[in-house]
């Protein structure tokens, strides 16, 4: 079982988000375990302060130090295998290949940053700082939902199918192909048909050649992080030829 525990100032935002769908199941299962604590409790007076102004000046409240050390001590396994995350926007971005390695964690204790951010001695605390995108949010909350989420669906057993891991975008570095279900043509658009030929080969072919277009055409990026065998790479240069053309035209 991997156990989550998430540090925040607003534990009721994890209410609804944490009690539907695949999370629900894989905590029924047994499969993780999340448990939300709310930095107030751990404030050390008795109006429950956790922000304070900066010093130097400046806009804002910054968290204060001591009520987010004393919850992270509170949580800490004793077996010394927690890892604790900072969410915050100046982390290194979050990707597939970060949530595969967080899976294989037994514990993982996500600190939600607010306001202006938290006091610098709190990352002497910290095991990792990660950021889910280029953008400022409200606070660390959405942030710590949107990791948990995607961590879990790394945890055997928690979407029920393994296959359906290795298809979805990231896993290998290339945007997942497209979908179809019924019915076969809507309003002139129909089902490729590729799709409906009952030939096994011939759907693994087209669906690989649309994620290699569909990665592309799309995050070029992410070709750089693949191994291209020489066959995916004559495939790249036939549709780099044919964009290119379709652009002139």
């Amino acid at each position: 079982m991997m156990r989550f525990d998430i540090l925040t100032l607003f534990p009721k935002m994890f209410s609804s988000p944490f009690d539907e769908g695949i999370l629900k199941r894989a905590q029924k299962k047994g499969l993780i375990d999340i448990g939300i604590h709310n930095i107030r409790d751990f404030a050390l007076d008795k109006h429950h302060t956790t922000d304070d102004y900066p010093y130097g000046g400046g806009q804002g409240m910054v968290m204060k130090a001591e009520p987010i050390i004393r919850s992270i001590e509170k949580v800490k396994s004793p077996k010394n295998d927690s890892k604790v995350i900072l969410m915050t926007p100046q982390g290194r971005r979050l990707d597939q290949g970060c949530t595969i390695r967080m899976s294989k964690l037994r514990h993982l204790i996500i600190v939600c940053g607010r306001y202006e951010g938290v006091d610098e001695r709190v990352r002497k605390y910290v095991d990792d700082e990660i950021s889910i995108g280029d953008y400022i949010i409200s606070g660390g909350e959405l942030a710590a939902m949107v990791l948990v989420d995607a961590v879990s669906r790394m945890i055997p057993g928690v979407l029920g199918n393994s296959e359906s891991i290795d298809d979805e975008s990231f896993c290998n570095f290339l945007l997942e192909y497209p979908q179809y279900t019924r019915p076969r043509e809507h309003k002139g658009l129909n089902v490729p048909e590729e799709l409906l030929s009952g030939n096994h080969q011939r759907i693994n072919n087209w669906r690989h050649f649309q994620s290699l277009k569909r990665t592309l055409e799309r995050r070029p990026d992410l070709l750089e992080e693949t191994e291209l065998s020489s066959k995916d790479i004559r495939i790249l240069s036939e549709i780099k030829e044919e964009l290119d053309i379709s652009k002139k035209c």
